[in-house]
């Protein structure tokens, strides 16, 4: 029999020749992890074996490079793998782990279906506090900050952190916080805005995060960026990144002029409505920005430009200009959340 597919999907992936981070088809399956060039490719580009591996998480040893975990084999081989967004990161590794110690105990791998009976954690769960503090309504609040005669949009200060983290009972007291605060700041769950928390993070001071109002911090992907004596011009072109990130992960594209199709990282955002998208591989920059009002969105039985072989789960969205974009997702019910997603924006989003 087969090995079981526990998970697959699109991953950036460290070469281990010419160390270039390519985009990869990565299946997890019971015994090892097999990553493809293409997800149409009949044979793997590569696998690697579980058995006796060990796995780091999260993975910090490519400083900006965000949400990478590696895998080490028992040849001490590395394999460093990069997701496109926290939960997507956590989600691998923890099947990943689950497997490594079903291979150990002899079992099979099985989700489990009931309740995890609720307990304290041994350690702080950096990830979920991540995400508490991202929370819309209990969250921290994004604000526009000005310093320096600059303005720093979706920001908050190093107070603000403490304060919550305090009042939010995930700590005891402010010292503990800050311990806290700069372990996000570590992992990249925090980046710092301005020359001062920037100072502070590069080994400065004395902690690398401040208690302080004067330090300015910004969640990664949440659209940040700082003005100062911008033109107009660069103030519309900056709007788009105002809206809240309501959707991302990777899908594939076909280009509009040599019609090929490659693998790129999308942000959908709302208010106002668009859809970013990025080289998975690096890059801070989008490679371009589809403006989602009033656009028509559809799937997409068949397209010319397509082979027989790769024609699944394909959309459209064809803008009020009248610009039409192919994009495919890796699965039916992908392509339809993707699809839900982009109509709600389109509706709600200036």
């Amino acid at each position: 029999m087969e090995p079981k597919r526990i998970r697959e999907g699109y991953l950036v992936k460290r070469g281990s020749v010419f160390n270039t981070w390519k985009p990869m088809w990565v299946v997890l399956l019971e015994d090892g992890i097999e990553f493809y060039k293409k997800k149409s490719d009949n044979s793997p580009k590569g696998m690697i074996p579980l058995k006796g591996s060990t796995l780091t998480s999260p993975c910090q040893d490519f400083g900006k490079r965000m949400f990478v975990f590696k895998i080490t084999t028992t040849k001490q081989q590395d394999h460093f793998f990069q997701a496109a967004f926290l939960e997507e990161r956590d989600a691998w590794v923890r099947d990943i782990k689950k497997a490594i110690k079903c291979i150990e105990g002899g079992q099979k791998f099985a989700r489990k279906s009931t309740r995890r009976s609720i307990r304290l954690p041994e350690t702080v769960d950096l990830g979920a506090l991540y995400l508490s503090m991202k929370d819309m309504e209990k969250g921290i609040k994004e604000l526009n900050l000005e310093k320096d005669k600059k303005i720093f949009n979706h920001c908050f200060t190093g107070n603000c952190v403490i304060d919550w983290l305090v009042s939010n009972k995930s700590v005891r007291n402010r010292q503990e916080g800050l311990m806290i605060a700069s372990s996000l700041l570590g992992e990249g769950y925090l980046q710092p805005a301005g020359e001062l928390s920037k100072n502070a993070a590069d080994g400065t001071a004395e902690n690398p995060f401040l208690d302080n109002a004067d330090a300015f911090y910004y969640f990664p992907d949440s659209g940040f960026f700082c003005e100062e004596n911008s033109s107009d011009d660069d103030v519309i072109l900056k709007e788009e990144f105002r809206g809240v990130i309501i959707k991302q992960g990777c899908l594939l594209k076909q280009g509009h002029r040599r019609k090929n199709w490659k693998v790129r990282k999308f942000i959908l955002r709302e208010d106002p409505a668009y859809l970013h998208y990025y080289d998975p591989a690096g890059g801070e920059d989008p490679l371009g920005a589809i403006h989602l009002r009033g656009c028509v969105v559809t799937s997409v039985e068949s397209n010319p430009d397509v082979r027989k072989s790769e024609e699944e789960n394909l959309f459209e969205i064809i803008t009020a200009d009248e610009v039409h974009y192919f994009l495919q997702a890796a699965t039916p019910k992908e392509r339809t959340e993707w699809i839900k997603a982009i109509q709600v924006a389109s509706r709600t989003g200036k």
